[in-house]
């Protein structure tokens, strides 16, 4: 998606497109969605992170009774 907004009509075809078909009521939320979506995710790519490493996730697996 390019600087411009994404308009109803264009959200509607790119349903239509991924197999998606929307009601003509619903077009001008779903772009004003994606529109929103497309505005922090921009912003999420203009942070500089510098030297900052990738975060470790880890998962400790907590034994269950199943007896009870």
């Amino acid at each position: 998606m390019s600087a411009v907004e994404l308009t109803a009509t264009e959200a509607a075809r790119w349903a239509l497109r991924a197999g998606l078909p929307l009601e003509s009521e619903r077009h001008a939320e779903v772009a004003a969605t994606a529109n929103h979506i497309h505005a922090v995710v921009s912003t999420l790519r203009d942070l500089d992170f510098g030297e900052t490493p990738p975060a470790t996730h880890t998962v400790e697996w907590e034994a269950t009774d199943a007896s009870l």
